[in-house]
């Protein structure tokens, strides 16, 4: 789950599979909303602008992007990307009569891109859990509602597929179908975009 996979970067990268850049967005772009949203200092229209100059720099810099087979390189290079923006956005409003933030905002921004900081572990969990959810969000509408319950029972809240076929009156195939279906279904919208 913490791994963007190789395959989607490789076609965001190469250029010209406007599909594989839209998936991107749709999954990042709430990422990085509720990522920014923790900041006090930034006002919506502030986050919506960061967000668009984060997408707008990521596309810009995909082609030179480098996938390494190392656990969470794009995550973290997301993550750089952000910061960059975030002290970009900082400096241009230190010269006006209201500063935003501070040494704070600046020491904050200083700890995230700091790989091993708590705030930047923050960022690695935050992300992967923002990620998931939107691939749920993405993928639940296909599923009648008893089999998505019977895969969130087994998989989020971890319940044996005995459990859940008690529960919720159930054939235990059905509840195993349940869950490999939707497994399938989320590998298939991924496409290759979590690893």
């Amino acid at each position: 789950m913490a791994d963007t996979s190789y395959s989607l970067l490789d076609r965001v990268c190469t250029g010209g599979d406007e599909q594989s850049w839209n998936r991107l967005v749709e999954v990042y772009t709430p990422v990085l909303h509720a990522w920014l949203r923790r900041y006090d200092v930034l006002s919506p229209a502030d986050v919506d602008d960061l967000v668009q100059d984060v997408l707008l720099t990521l596309s810009k810099e995909m082609p030179q992007f480098q996938p390494s087979r190392e656990r969470g390189a794009f995550r973290a290079w997301l993550r750089t990307i952000l910061v960059n923006r975030l002290k970009n956005f900082w400096r241009s409003r230190q010269h006006r009569p209201m500063a935003i933030g501070g040494s704070d905002f600046a020491q904050q921004l200083e700890q995230l891109s700091d790989g091993q900081s708590q705030i930047s572990q923050l960022w690695d969990r935050e992300h992967d859990r923002q990620v998931m959810q939107r691939l749920f969000t993405m993928v639940e509408p296909r599923f009648a509602p008893e089999t998505w319950q019977a895969f969130r029972r087994q998989m989020v809240d971890g319940k044996s597929a005995e459990q859940v076929a008690t529960e919720m009156q159930m054939p235990l195939h059905s509840v195993y179908a349940a869950k490999s279906r939707v497994l399938k279904a989320l590998r298939d919208i991924a496409a290759g975009l979590v690893a």
